[in-house]
């Protein structure tokens, strides 16, 4: 199919945002609740809804389906794009999950309309490109990437006016190609085709209601809006999808710590990130006060090793 025709698109913001999306910055507080924005950018009009921070260990159940149930209404009848946002200096295991979670909730097609939104991309070291740091450094971002197709993108903060307003344009055209090869006019599942009828639902009783009252019906786009605020889906999350199912011990305890250890490594300059690397795995695998000593002077040595082969080479 071509790219969509319509000018309008709607997009679902998830992850931990850290930098502006299209222009808008939340504050943690604001992030507790899902909400939306309309928002004019590169001549589109753009529905911007951002959901809150619903995949992390310490929500409360009642919460999550509640969140949950304000993403779908709020997103109706689909987006055109999920952008799942993703911090290059941080462990993404809560970006995985989320994804998890959508792929039981909506089924596995959501990938198809999943970009992935690499944010402080601007802390890489000038001569390492970002594929490099994937491959070398991230197989867990690398293999969050494969999931979604190799949708992804960039998004830098600190841009001036115009370098952010054709970063936003070429975030659009990554949604529409997105569009085109999912090979539909946006994301659509039986849940979203169930909200959107609940909504409509709920427009009618928002204006009989009015009308009973002698009230003004109002816009149609107001009530609309009313609507997808206040339409409760009930999601029954246990029979979605096990949210507490277990997961073996070893491979979480080892992924956890390669992706906390290689996003803290990100902070340091290039050359000394792997001699690091390797005396942490070191100390690591020793244990004890002698591991972390021996540790120490494995890292220290071949740091000093490296910078000395860089100084002969220039």
């Amino acid at each position: 199919m071509s790219a969509p025709s319509q000018s309008e698109l709607r997009v679902v913001v998830l992850g931990r945002v850290g930098s502006c999306i299209l222009g808008l910055q939340e504050s943690a507080a604001v992030r507790q609740e899902c909400s939306v924005h309309r928002v004019q950018a590169a001549d589109r009009q753009v529905t911007v809804v951002s959901s809150a921070d619903w995949f992390v260990s310490g929500c409360v159940p009642e919460d999550r389906r509640r969140q949950l149930s304000s993403l779908l209404a709020l997103s109706s009848p689909g987006p055109h794009a999920f952008l799942l946002c993703v911090p290059l200096n941080q462990p993404a295991d809560g970006e995985a999950k989320a994804l998890d979670v959508l792929e039981k909730l909506l089924g596995p097609a959501v990938v198809k309309s999943t970009i992935v939104l690499f944010t402080h991309t601007e802390e890489l070291d000038q001569e390492e490109s970002l594929e490099d740091y994937l491959l070398t450094w991230r197989k867990d971002l690398t293999e969050l990437v494969k999931r979604c197709e190799d949708h992804y993108h960039t998004l830098e903060t600190g841009l001036g006016r115009a370098e952010s307003e054709e970063a936003v344009r070429e975030l659009l055209d990554k949604v529409d190609q997105a569009v085109v090869e999912s090979g539909v006019d946006h994301f659509s599942c039986q849940l979203y085709r169930d909200t959107e009828e609940k909504i409509l639902e709920r427009q009618e009783e928002i204006l009989r209601q009015r009308a009973e009252e002698g009230l003004d019906c109002g816009a149609v786009e107001e009530v609309r809006q009313e609507a997808e605020r206040t339409t409760d889906l009930n999601l029954d999350l246990e029979a979605l999808f096990p949210c507490n199912a277990p997961v073996s011990p070893a491979r979480s305890f080892w992924s956890g710590l390669w992706a906390t250890l290689s996003a803290w490594l990100w902070r340091l300059p290039k050359l000394v990130r792997r001699e690091a690397l390797l005396g942490a795995l070191v100390g690591l695998f020793v244990g004890g006060p002698v591991g972390g000593a021996v540790g120490a002077t494995v890292g220290s040595v071949a740091t000093e090793v490296g910078r000395r082969k860089t100084q002969k080479t220039k």
